[in-house]
């Protein structure tokens, strides 16, 4: 058997598209790994500055809440003036403000950067994604979105390996200034990685901002479906996520050890996940996909927090986070595909944090019902729910799969 390489365009440009989806990768993976850091030492940093669970979940719902800003800011750069200045512009900000969390002396000051932190990482998805899924060949758009998607749990299982080996040690604050080094992605996008042709191609349909905001109007129905969209699969994986190590560490008793081995695992079944789930998507098409994936997360609940012994335990955490990403890896591919070509910077991106946006309190809620109920029944029922309206919602939607981008678009 031998693969049509004309199909995958000339050597530059496959050099090109390997370099931007590198690009959109490690921003992903860096950005999820500068959030999750957090989720991890939740006790740890309410313990140094004296607050409860519930405040220092505050800070992450704050930092969700703002994300639709820098979605709005670097999303609107990224269709006026091309994909790759935005976008390593936002990587240096949330770099800087990850460090600066960890110099914090006082919870106002680290709600404070935290919300800062929210607005620079609510810009990355949105200009990486499009860039990548723009440069890479239709063909392969789902099983390559699979993986930029799952750049975010390579992220949340670094955060993990972080806590595992450097918090033991030198406590929470060390953690946050490794999520400095993204800032060295950003000379790597400069030297390797040009701009996007299909954004080019758009170039008459953004002549003006009045052209460009009669585009944006005229799609309102679309937009609001992609916002729908994100919201419910952000219950999904922030449900099962966000307060997990909590639940591990507090309610089941594990170490820290243990904690950080169960996530890491789960993690691993998260980014499997993703690709085999993209590349089902390339074949049978994105809804189908993401549908099978919410209906078999809702079959795992058992294992995922109520399992009586840690071998199930570990099954459940692979299990779900190999369905809940899988889900998520179509994302990147499916929104794009679903976005005027004119837009593309800025709606995927405006949609996706403005879904994350409604679903900002997820941990808070979780946090809540657990003055009433046990972390896995709250969890477990938080979980079920959102997997019943995800698969409610993906079936409704429409699906433009493998649209040509550019010109032809």
């Amino acid at each position: 058997m031998t693969v049509d390489t004309s199909l995958l365009g000339s050597p530059d440009e496959r050099a090109n598209s390997r370099n931007a989806l590198i690009a959109g990768f490690l921003g992903w993976t860096l950005d999820a790994f500068d959030y999750f850091i957090l989720t991890y030492v939740l006790a740890q940093v309410g313990a140094d500055f004296h607050r409860s669970i519930v405040d220092m979940a505050e800070t992450i719902t704050v930092s969700l809440m703002v994300r639709p800003i820098g979605a709005l800011i670097f999303g609107l750069m990224a269709d006026r003036y091309g994909r790759r200045l935005p976008l390593m512009l936002d990587i240096l900000f949330y770099s800087i403000f990850e460090v600066l969390s960890g110099l914090a002396r006082t919870y106002r000051t680290f709600f404070i950067l935290r919300l800062l932190y929210g607005i620079a990482m609510g810009g990355e998805w949105g200009v990486g994604a499009s860039l990548a899924m723009e440069s890479v060949p239709a063909k392969w758009r789902g099983i390559l979105s699979g993986l930029l998607q799952e750049g975010y749990a390579l992220g949340n299982l670094l955060a993990a390996i972080a806590f595992w080996r450097i918090f033991p040690h030198w406590g929470w604050r060390p953690m946050f200034f490794i999520g400095g080094l993204p800032a060295l992605l950003v000379l790597f996008i400069r030297a390797k990685v040009k701009e996007s042709e299909a954004w080019k191609a758009e170039a008459a349909a953004r002549a003006s901002w009045r052209e460009y905001l009669k585009a944006v109007v005229g799609n309102w129905k679309r937009f609001v479906y992609l916002v729908l969209l994100i919201s419910v699969l952000a219950f999904m994986s922030h449900g099962t996520q966000d307060l997990y190590p909590t639940f591990l560490e507090h309610e089941r008793q594990f170490s820290t050890q243990t904690t950080a081995i169960i996530n890491a695992i789960s993690m691993v079944g998260a980014i499997i996940g993703g690709l085999l789930v993209g590349l089902y998507s390339d074949r049978y098409g994105r809804r189908r996909a993401m549908v099978t994936s919410a209906l078999l997360a809702l079959l795992i609940i058992p294992a995922w927090v109520f399992a009586p012994t840690t071998a199930w335990i570990v099954v459940g955490a692979f299990g779900m986070q190999f369905m809940v990403q899988g889900a998520w890896g179509v994302v990147p591919a499916h929104t794009n595909e679903l976005s005027p070509g004119a837009l593309r910077g800025f709606f995927p991106g405006f949609a996706y944090q403005l879904g994350v946006l409604i679903a900002a309190g997820s941990a808070t809620v979780e946090a809540v019902l657990t003055r009433h109920f046990t972390y896995a029944q709250a969890m477990g029922g938080f979980a079920a729910v959102s997997f019943v309206l995800g698969t409610v919602v993906i079936l409704a939607g429409p699906e433009a799969h493998r649209v040509r981008f550019g010109k032809a678009s």
